[in-house]
């Protein structure tokens, strides 16, 4: 590892700990040619690399970093810390990994991240929806607004897929 002060190669590990529900290893490190210290983290790269078929069928490799971005910015001048955030993209990651084996589409990608976002902050949540489902009008940002305000009267927290009417 180099230092990122320093470029020099030799360094030595002061500290280790697991980090990010044990799938990150977290090492605190000293530069032995400027006495710096520095953090790493060290995550298992996947083998098989998740594709995500976009909306006009051309695929890219998965990209952490602009999930997190695409949140981060729908999170901007909020409430919501980056520590918020990105456990909310870790909770997202968990969930498209575990149903999707090579192929993702963004789509599911989307709706994922619309869901989380819904729950823990409203405003986010439409500033997202509003890039998400390509708004066209102003009304179609007014009708999501006013069905967030219905569903923030109405909801209690796991009430609502309780009481649903089958006929």
């Amino acid at each position: 590892m180099r230092c990122p002060y320093c470029k020099e190669k030799d360094d030595k590990v002061i500290d280790s700990r697991a980090a990010e529900n044990g799938t990150v290893i977290r090492r605190r490190r000293q530069c032995l040619g400027c006495s710096r210290r520095f953090t790493t983290y060290e995550r298992v790269e996947a083998a098989n690399k998740l594709q995500v078929i976009k909306k006009n069928g051309t695929r890219e490799p998965y990209q952490r970093d602009k999930l997190l971005g695409g949140v981060t910015r729908a999170c901007w001048k909020l409430s919501l810390h980056q520590d918020q955030i990105e456990g909310l993209v870790d909770d997202v990651e968990e969930e498209v990994f575990r149903k999707f084996d090579r192929e993702v589409p963004s789509v599911s990608l989307g709706k994922a991240i619309s869901n989380k976002l819904r729950k823990v902050d409203k405003i986010a949540y439409l500033r997202f929806a509003s890039l998400y489902y390509e708004f066209q009008e102003v009304g179609d940002f007014i009708q999501e607004a006013q069905e967030v305000l219905e569903d923030e009267k109405s909801d209690v927290e796991g009430q609502q897929s309780l009481f649903t009417e089958e006929q």
